[in-house]
């Protein structure tokens, strides 16, 4: 395998990157192929959703979106079927990091996506967590009393031993493959296209704001905020694991707390 070329900078801020010998054309085809084998389905199953929810006779605040279903009756089949989906989760991210190694010697490092800086990166996603979920919370609250969104049922799981544990890596797996795909792959591949920094970070926050549309218009935009914080934070630091870490944390107080406290808080 060869050595990773020097970056190049250029006047348009395009963050530095190895030089690649893909044409702007065929950058553009990997990177919709890689979004359409996850996320980028997932935007498309999510505007045919929030137009259903639009079509309804009821209004949004008056609807349940629910999260972490349960997929069988039987309870060792239900955890089956969660552990195979949490990991199929992750073969995108497997498979952006294999387009990155054809040129890259360790795409993992050279995107921050490592545990070479544990305590930085630890602290840099609690305080983003702090950041993004806080104001977070105020946005679904408003969004949802103005009729813009749906009610988040977080978790329709059952109450066996294995419920919370599931929870916990299915928010594991959602900050690795969001963060991962949608800021390490997506960031390197358009900067390679020569996308201006302002342009990559915008084009991956709607993205990520549009796969979250079927929780309703305040889920869009609280998405696009994170995405931009996100982008700015690693066209900073060149490191995705903070930003796994904060996104982990969020869906783990999200979904671990929602099935703690769905019985004894009214709002939720």
């Amino acid at each position: 395998m060869t050595a990773t070329p020097p970056p190049v900078r250029d006047w348009r801020g395009v963050l530095p990157v190895p030089r690649t010998s893909l044409t702007p054309r065929q950058i553009q085809t990997e990177t919709t192929l890689v979004l359409l084998a996850g996320l980028g389905a997932s935007a498309i199953y999510a505007v045919l959703s929030i137009l259903r929810k639009l079509s309804d006779s009821r209004p949004l605040a008056e609807q349940t979106t629910t999260m972490n279903n349960s997929q069988a009756q039987n309870s060792w089949l239900d955890l089956a079927y969660q552990l195979v989906g949490i990991g199929l989760g992750l073969v995108t991210v497997g498979l952006a990091l294999y387009f990155l190694s054809r040129e890259i010697r360790s795409p993992a490092r050279f995107v921050g996506f490592d545990t070479r800086k544990p305590g930085p990166d630890l602290a840099l996603g609690v305080v983003l967590t702090a950041v993004i979920g806080i104001p977070g919370l105020g946005l679904y609250l408003v969004a949802r009393a103005m009729g813009l969104n749906t009610t988040i049922a977080a978790s329709a799981l059952g109450e066996d031993w294995w419920s919370l544990p599931v929870l916990v890596l299915a928010a594991i797996q959602n900050g690795v493959l969001e963060e991962v795909v949608m800021v390490g792959f997506l960031f390197t591949r358009w900067s390679q296209a020569g996308w201006s920094l302002p342009k990559v970070v915008l084009v991956s926050a709607l993205i990520r704001g549009t796969y979250h549309l079927y929780q309703g218009f305040g889920g869009f935009v609280g998405n696009i905020v994170m995405g931009i914080v996100f982008g700015a934070v690693y066209a900073r630091t060149r490191r995705v694991m903070p930003l796994v870490i904060a996104h982990a944390l969020l869906d783990i107080v999200a979904f671990v707390g929602y099935a703690l406290l769905k019985d004894q808080v009214s709002w939720l």
